[in-house]
């Protein structure tokens, strides 16, 4: 607590100090002198005595010359199953209006990565329900998950869904994380009141940085959430569900602190360090002796634009991508899932079975073979095609359509009961169509169902 330093400038978010003597180093929090409320961090150094901070409070007590405190500690948050329930800011404050968080126990949000002969690597698939995800883009249990999508088709209802799922099936040796980076204050409130709905809410923690944040709590709220995960993994053996919602925000909030440093763009126009950053965040979240971490996360892609730098750094480190079009949700399919686009490492005969894997490589030439009549059918009718095209085209259309389903974190709003589908169910649907057994049936049947058995009468 002896280590102090002077402000030299404040641009923004970013604090310059200078320390003479005993410097600091990556990650100590700083406090001012005369107000230990304000905080700071140490992010990089400018010169051999200068160090530039971000900002962990409002600035406005800041000034050049005010003298700053090296707490030599990086921040920490409270962890234990007390947190369980409660929705939390970076600093362990409570934001849900139930009173403090009673905790005994702390941890830095900086932990030590697990070392290779410690990792487990993914080999089950972990069944979320949702016909489209389990058939095309299976989860593996400790596995990573990117849902991609641009503004308003779907993202954060999907992620949703999937929390209510697994979090519901996976309750005695489970726990969810949940970490809100960038994203609107409703959202985490809708979601909030679906996991107290649901009676899920005592299994998940929930930290958030909202996008009304400073960068700076936006860019360490994802790593706190990685230091709770790891808590739950380690400590008390878990089963770990890890959800984020938005990694791109993540990248973001990095770019803005980036551009007040003048540091030099990449390329691609974002921060130089963004592949170290997404590296340092992805390689903390693995599955270890001890228990797995399975992370899910929301990815927000700029004008739909998949080829985005920010986007493409995250893809090396998913097992499963699920790509969200808007084409598809202008047609009005709900989940607004690429069927074609959308693929996982899961997929092989060894992990997912030999039925399941036939299925799938039908069914995607099936698909792909009615991409390509599209513009025939567009322009002179499905009637001129010839009669194998027909029943091809027809049979993309039953599975397209069969992809749809009711969730249930949407039942209010449409009125309509959500369906939770046993992937081997899906898979045997899937076969059915495939062998031509609904050829009879029209296409819009299929729109909005659950299993085949159960929602047609008189088919199976």
């Amino acid at each position: 607590m002896d280590s102090k330093g002077r402000i030299v400038s404040v641009k923004g978010h970013i604090i310059e100090v200078e320390f003479e003597t005993k410097p600091p180093i990556a990650h100590d929090v700083l406090v001012l002198e005369k107000d230990s409320s304000v905080k700071m961090e140490v992010f990089s150094s400018s010169s051999n005595v200068t160090f530039n901070c971000i900002s962990l409070s409002p600035t406005k007590k800041l000034h050049r010359g005010a003298v700053v405190i090296n707490t030599g500690e990086s921040i920490k948050i409270p962890v234990g199953t007390s947190v369980l329930g409660r929705i939390m800011d970076i600093f362990g404050r409570p934001q849900d209006g139930n009173g403090e968080i009673s905790v005994t126990e702390y941890r830095p949000i900086f932990g030590s990565d697990v070392s290779f002969g410690e990792v487990v690597v993914p080999k089950n698939v972990l069944e979320t329900g949702i016909k489209a995800i389990d058939f095309f883009a299976p989860i593996l249990k400790g596995g990573k998950v990117g849902l991609f999508g641009g503004a308003g088709v779907g993202k954060t209802v999907l992620l949703t869904e999937v929390i209510h799922n697994i979090v519901i099936l996976n309750k005695e040796k489970s726990v969810s994380v949940f970490t809100g980076v960038g994203e609107r204050t409703r959202e985490g409130q809708e979601l909030y009141e679906s996991l107290k709905e649901t009676k899920t809410l005592a299994q998940v923690a929930l930290i958030y940085g909202a996008m009304g944040e400073n960068p700076t709590v936006r860019f360490r709220t994802a790593t706190a959430g990685v230091a709770l995960a790891e808590y739950f993994r380690d400590v008390h053996n878990k089963d770990v569900l890890f959800f984020i919602d938005n990694i791109f925000r993540f990248a973001q909030a990095g770019y803005e602190l980036a551009t007040l440093m003048n540091t030099i763009p990449s390329e691609g126009g974002y921060q130089a360090t963004l592949p170290t950053e997404m590296a340092s965040f992805h390689e903390r979240l693995v599955s270890s002796k001890n228990g797995s971490i399975t992370s899910i996360e929301a990815i927000y892609v700029p004008s739909d634009d998949l080829t985005d730098s920010a986007v493409q750094s995250i893809f090396p480190y998913l097992d499963s991508n699920v790509i969200l079009s808007r084409s598809v949700y202008q047609e009005g399919r709900f989940p607004a899932i690429d069927l074609l686009s959308s693929t996982s490492s899961a997929l092989s005969e060894e992990v997912v079975g030999v039925s399941h894997f036939k299925a799938l490589i039908t069914s995607q030439n099936l698909l792909k073979k009615a991409v390509s009549l599209e513009r025939i059918v567009s322009l002179v009718g499905e009637s001129e095609l010839s009669p194998d095209d027909q029943k091809a085209y027809k049979r993309a259309r039953l599975i397209r359509n069969y992809m749809t389903q009711n969730f249930f974190v949407t039942e209010t709003q449409t009125g309509k009961k959500g369906k939770r589908i046993p992937l081997a169910d899906t898979v045997h649907d899937v076969n059915e169509v495939l062998d031509g057994k609904y050829d009879d049936y029209p296409p819009e049947t299929f729109l909005y169902i659950g299993s085949i058995k159960e929602s047609l009468t008189g088919i199976a």
